[in-house]
C-alpha cells in the first residue's frame, strides 16, 4: 500500500487531550460533567450532587477548569459552572459503544 503517512500529532495536542481525559477520569467528575450537560449549576448544587465536602468538590472543579472542561461565572455570592466543551455528550456516547460488554467485532477474533 502506498501513500503518505498522516502528519504526526504534536506533543502539545497530546498533552491537552490527556489533561481533558484525566479531568473526566473520576466518578465524581464524570457525574459533574453529566449533570452540566443539562445546563449550568451552582457550586452548592454540585456539592449536594457529589455528596462530598466543599473542599473536595472545589478540587474536582479546579482540575476540570484547568483542563478546559468547565467554565465558571461568579454571580453575587454564588459560582455557577457550565461545560466549556459542547461535544462532550457525543464523546461519552461514543465511549459507551466501547463498553466491555458490547460485541465490538461480533466474532471471536480476539481469542
Amino acid at each position: 500500500m502506498t501513500g503518505t503517512l498522516p502528519t504526526p500529532i504534536s506533543t502539545e495536542t497530546i498533552a491537552r487531550r490527556v489533561a481533558v481525559i484525566k479531568a473526566l477520569a473520576h466518578p465524581s467528575r464524570m457525574l459533574i460533567a453529566e449533570t452540566l450537560m443539562k445546563g449550568e449549576k451552582c457550586v452548592c448544587d454540585l456539592q449536594a450532587l457529589v455528596g462530598a465536602d466543599m473542599s473536595t468538590v472545589s478540587k474536582h472543579l479546579t482540575l476540570m477548569r484547568s483542563a478546559g472542561v468547565l467554565t465558571c461565572e461568579k454571580r453575587g455570592l454564588n459560582i455557577y459552572y457550565r461545560l466549556a466543551c459542547t461535544c462532550l455528550g457525543s464523546f461519552l456516547r461514543c465511549l459507551d459503544e466501547l463498553a466491555p460488554d458490547s460485541e465490538a467485532c461480533g466474532t471471536n477474533c480476539c481469542d
